[in-house]
């Protein structure tokens, strides 16, 4: 427990908050963009669901990260997609996608959820 006295804790904590904070902010577009078109009373209950929906998704997912990581050579297999992904991204040929709104309330919360498991990352 002396960790919790230490100003590097303290420091490296506030990094990831803030590193997170920062990089949640496509979760908000997602989340705003799935309930545009739900009436404001669906629109609260898809935010709220949606929200808990996906960070009981993404605790589920970092325990499982956490048990993959163990798993030898499972890094090197990791950053050789990350190449493959990156140099995706370097060529272009990305065309944006429209999300259309949804209607209803499942609609809506199964898109929060599915997006926030897509756009998922660790810090």
């Amino acid at each position: 427990m002396a960790f919790l006295s230490s100003p590097e804790f303290w420091i490296a904590l506030s990094q990831i908050i803030l590193i997170n904070i920062v990089l949640s902010g496509d979760n908000a577009v997602v989340i705003a963009l799935a309930c545009r078109s739900l009436p404001p009373t669906q629109q609260k209950k898809a935010i709220i669901f949606g929200s808990v929906g996906a960070i009981v998704l993404r605790i589920i997912l970092t325990f499982f990260a956490v048990y993959l990581l163990t798993l030898p050579y499972l890094k090197l297999v990791g950053a050789v997609l990350l190449l493959w992904i990156g140099v995706g991204l370097l060529k272009g040929d990305d065309g944006e996608e429209e999300m259309e709104g949804h209607s209803n309330l499942a609609a809506a919360i199964k898109t929060i959820v599915v997006a926030d498991l897509v756009m998922s990352r660790t810090t």
